[in-house]
């Protein structure tokens, strides 16, 4: 009788482990520019959901251009690639952090602050669009703990 019961209870905790059903975009951050003018460099993670998705650009209303990179080192010497599309596959996750993906972000507004937003427009190749308000991170302070 108590084996009848917890099946169900099962098959639910199950169902709840497949990560979310949509495309969704989290920890968010904006480490900005040492000098003003300079680009700030946008950072999070792109969850694929069910099925998967693919990122083909992030804008913003705070700032003029946005240009997705991967960082590279080869021979010692780092350099950038710009990025058309990232792939987020179904049930996973792309992290953008220092050192690897970023946005750059070219003409800041001015007047964002430590401890402010920056807002982030993701667009997908299906037409699914995300808005999402990353915190802005100063130059010289530690990135913001997952």
């Amino acid at each position: 009788m108590k084996t009848a019961f917890l099946y169900p209870l099962a098959a639910l905790a199950l169902a709840s482990c497949g990560g979310p059903k949509e495309v969704t975009v989290d920890h968010g951050w904006v480490r900005l520019p040492v000098v003003a003018g300079r680009p700030a460099a946008a950072y999070f993670t792109l969850h694929g959901g069910k099925a998967g998705a693919i990122m083909i650009g992030v804008s913003s209303p705070d700032a003029q251009s946005a240009q997705m990179h991967q960082s590279m080192e080869a021979n010692g010497v780092s350099t950038m690639m710009p990025l058309t599309q990232v792939v987020a596959p179904a049930g996973g996750k792309v992290r953008f952090a220092p050192g690897g993906k970023h946005v750059m972000l070219f003409g800041l507004k001015q007047g964002i602050a430590p401890g402010g937003n920056v807002q982030l427009h993701f667009a997908f190749a299906d037409g699914k669009t995300i808005d999402y308000a990353a915190k802005a991170v100063a130059a010289t302070d530690p990135a913001p703990e997952d």
